[in-house]
Order: C-alpha cells, then structure tokens, then sequence
C-alpha cells in the first residue's frame, strides 16, 4: 500500500539527503539480484533511520532482521566510536553479499552479522543496547520484543518496520485476516499498551513504531 501518491513520493525523495554511493548500489543490485527486494528499506526509510541513529548516538545497536545490509549500513552511521551493531538473519545465502558491503562501508569491525534464529540468538548477546531494530518475520515480533526489552538500556529506542502491513491491519484494506496481519495487529497493541514505553506510530513507507524505553 502507498500511502503518498507517487508524486509526492517522488517530491519527498527529492527534498531528502541522498543516498551514499554505496547505498545506491546495495539498492539497485538488490533489486536486480535479490529476491523479494521490497524488503529493503530504502533511500527514504534509510535516510530516515540514520538520522534517528545520529540523534541517539548509540553505543550498542541490535537490527533483527539483515537481509542485504541496507537499513544495518544507516543505522550505523550514528554509532559511537567503537560502538558495535548486531544484525540477525537466517538468510545463509546472503551472506557473504552482506558481509561485502560492511567490508566497502569500511563497517567490518563494527558491524557483527549473527546467522540463524533470531529467538535462540538474541538471549546470547552480552550486551546493552540503545538502538534497536525490528524488521523480520511478524509472527515472531512480539517475541523480538520480550527477548530485548530488559536488553534494552533506560531511554533506549525499539523501532520496528512494517508496522502498517500495507494497510491490512485496518479491515477495509484486506480480504482476510490471515497469521501476518493478526501477528502485527497484536504487536502494536502489545506495545501501544506497554506502560514502560511512549511510543508513536508514523506512517512512513509500510509504518514505523517507536517505542523509548521509560
């Protein structure tokens, strides 16, 4: 679902920073080589998860969910010298596509890619984060969640894409309310209802949640 007519897409991609050389690159050659490249986040998605990550200015970064290395590359941008980002995904086959593009963003050292399940692997992490971002599979978000909340350092931010499902998570906009939809209807009233957050909803690209940790 497009939530912006293309024109005005167009006109906001226009008045937008843009991409890096390379993020161009990981853009195209994703769409021309990848499958299902809609999942990537793109120029303005990614534009607007580097700024978010130059205002937090993290020192630790979890991303659950890589698949080409797009949205990591952004999000590290923001972090603290000597900061490390996390980033999972089962995806074995892309990985050494991924780890290429780290190595060019000159990021090898500072980004770690996790392969397996996110769920067995994120209990694993010694670490405190202040930046985390969820973009998998729905079923499991809610799961993602409780497994970083305590994870998560006070005043530290969750971010998780997809949050509007193409529209799907209102009834006019689907034909059924199959497992996908249910998943990210009780993820965002799971959060929405979380007393130890404030969170906002925007309705950027397919929908971005925000939830700061209190």
């Amino acid at each position: 679902m497009e939530f912006l007519d293309e024109d005005l897409q167009q006109y906001a991609e226009e008045h937008t920073s843009p991409e890096s050389e390379l993020l161009h690159k990981v853009n195209r050659q994703t769409h021309l080589n990848v499958l299902k490249p809609r999942m990537l986040s793109g120029h303005l998605q990614g534009r607007l998860l580097a700024m978010f990550s130059q205002m937090i200015r993290p020192r630790q970064i979890l991303e659950v969910g890589t698949y080409t290395g797009y949205s990591a590359i952004c999000l590290a941008e923001g972090l603290q010298p000597g900061g490390t980002l996390h980033t999972i995904d089962k995806n074995e086959e892309l990985e050494e596509r991924v780890k290429g593009y780290f190595a060019e963003a000159g990021l090898a050292d500072s980004i770690r890619l996790h392969i397996g399940n996110a769920l067995e692997i994120i209990p694993t992490l010694d670490a405190t984060f202040d930046l985390v971002f969820l973009d998998a599979d729905k079923i499991n978000y809610a799961n993602y969640y409780d497994l970083v909340f305590d994870k998560v350092a006070p005043g530290g931010y969750i971010i998780a894409d997809n949050v509007l499902w193409s529209g799907k998570v209102l009834p006019k906009y689907r034909k059924k309310l199959d497992e996908d939809t249910a998943a990210v209807i009780d993820f965002n009233k799971k959060l929405h209802e979380d007393g130890r957050v404030e969170n906002i909803l925007l309705p950027v690209r397919d929908g971005l949640l925000l939830a700061r940790k209190l």
